[in-house]
């Protein structure tokens, strides 16, 4: 399904743009090639089912990509952001010998349990010569519910697991989202996330080959780089994460007409505040739209789009995904009421690799599985998340999530991020503490954000404490890592 995709596109638009990165251009004619020659090279190279890929966002990740596809076997992309201790369980737990890769990771790779082969020592051109008059073989037999992709969570939580998705729950996200957004293949993509993130995947990788579309790639983030190309290749659509939208809000270089072929920007993996939401359509005359989804679910759940956009939600679910709001007893909320978000749909993931007791812990018999993330439905079926079900403070008796104290303390002029967790409190069960991270140059004290917050919080919501620092524990892409939080106090 997916290297049929790719195949398709050659056929179709051969010399048609498919992927630039600041090294090399390739056309889908050379794309495919390229992942042709890296089939012989995976399939000489290794013998096991599944094949390892430490790229970052480049013309040589999707060739690798569908190169490992195109052997039978299955691709994990690996996070080059997490140190070679967090590595190796995740190597050893895919079972992985292989790992395809460059020197700029070499210190990273070495000493992880897996071979490393790296692309400067691959004759990749000589390769791709004598593969532009080979006739290619057929994209292989697969079964629309075999496992496509291994993908690790970012590892927010303290052990990361293998997320299976399929070729049916990549390719019907992928088409389900291209409907629901009405995405046109005219598009000019920019791909600035890491492709082991799952939306980074899809939308930046995946997407793009089945719609034909060209998508120009930056290896690394750079706020200067990310105006200089969206303005030399005339981008119109964008996926980011807001901390990326914030370095480009702030990035000297940007202009109010930088962004103008901007059409699309949709924004995902973490709460978009209002002070960037608002900041960047007055700079830049572009709307942010907020969408929702996960690693399990292949990723997209719902999205906001140019013609349907409510501020503050993520949107309405895409097509072929339903969603339900469930009470920790098990029954529906009612509308405007949080409780757990549960999805239903083809992109649900196959289940956690290795773990079926994990898998079934979360996706019930019916096919639903549990989000673990809190929110509500307004009464148009526009989704707002509020929270974690495992970040939920219960103070006093009361039900509190942390993402609302959160959104205050955001919207005060000098405060740039907000991350709110529970500490035990021998009087209430637990208090909020928040941690800010200040904008450059701000004056703000503990008392102040507490005044502040109690001018919009009940009482038992206002943080005891206030700790403002001048950076906090992120993860790869960019997400607060509230489990770390704790050891700052």
């Amino acid at each position: 399904m997916l290297v049929d995709a790719l195949l398709d596109a050659n056929r179709r638009a051969p010399g048609a743009l498919a992927v630039a990165d600041p090294v090399r251009v390739l056309s889908y004619r050379q794309l495919t090639r390229l992942a042709f020659v890296f089939r012989g090279i995976v399939a000489r190279e290794t013998s096991c089912p599944r094949v390892g890929i430490m790229l970052p966002a480049s013309s040589a990740f999707p060739a690798a990509f569908f190169g490992v596809l195109w052997s039978s076997r299955i691709t994990v992309p690996l996070n080059f952001l997490l140190s070679s201790e967090e590595l190796i369980p995740i190597v050893k737990d895919a079972g992985l010998d292989l790992i395809v890769t460059v020197r700029h990771f070499e210190d990273l790779v070495t000493g992880l349990p897996a071979r490393a082969l790296f692309l400067e020592d691959l004759p990749l051109k000589r390769k791709m010569a004598w593969a532009m008059f080979r006739r290619l073989p057929p994209a292989p037999q697969v079964d629309r519910h075999d496992t496509a992709v291994i993908l690790y969570t970012s590892g927010t939580t303290a052990q990361p697991k293998g997320v299976e998705l399929t070729y049916n729950n990549l390719h019907s996200n992928c088409v389900d989202m291209i409907f629901s957004l009405d995405i046109d293949p005219r598009q000019t993509l920019l791909n600035i996330l890491p492709p082991f993130h799952v939306f980074g995947l899809t939308v930046n990788v995946l997407a793009p080959i089945i719609l034909r579309a060209p998508v120009h790639a930056l290896p690394r983030f750079s706020p200067t780089a990310v105006v200089k190309t969206v303005a030399e290749h005339k981008i119109s659509a964008m996926l980011a994460i807001p901390s990326m939208y914030a370095a480009v809000l702030k990035a000297k270089s940007a202009g109010p007409d930088s962004l103008r072929s901007v059409s699309t920007a949709i924004c995902g993996g973490e709460p978009l505040s209002e002070a960037i939401r608002i900041g960047f359509k007055e700079r830049f005359g572009v709307t942010l739209l907020e969408g929702y989804g996960l690693t399990e679910t292949s990723p997209v759940v719902s999205a906001c789009t140019p013609t349907m956009n409510r501020e503050g939600t993520v949107g309405k679910a895409i097509r072929n995904v339903e969603l339900r709001i469930v009470t920790a007893s098990g029954k529906p909320a009612s509308c405007g009421e949080d409780a757990e978000i549960l999805v239903r749909s083809p992109g649900v993931m196959k289940g956690y690799y290795g773990k079926p007791e994990e898998t079934r812990g979360v996706i019930d018999a019916e096919g639903w599985f549990a989000t673990g993330d809190i929110g509500h439905l307004d009464q148009d079926g526009f989704l707002t998340i509020t929270g974690r079900v495992k970040e939920m403070l219960i103070i006093g008796g009361e039900n509190v999530f942390p993402r609302e104290i959160e959104e205050v303390l955001e919207n005060h002029e000098a405060v740039a991020r907000a991350a709110v967790i529970g500490v035990p409190d021998d009087l209430r069960g637990e208090v909020p503490v928040a941690f800010v991270l200040a904008k450059p140059d701000a004056e703000i004290t503990e008392q102040g954000l507490r005044n502040y917050a109690k001018e919009s919080l009940a009482g038992f919501k206002v943080p005891k404490r206030v700790v403002i620092r001048n950076e906090l524990p992120t993860g790869p892409t960019g997400k607060i890592l509230k489990r770390r939080l704790g050891e700052l106090l």
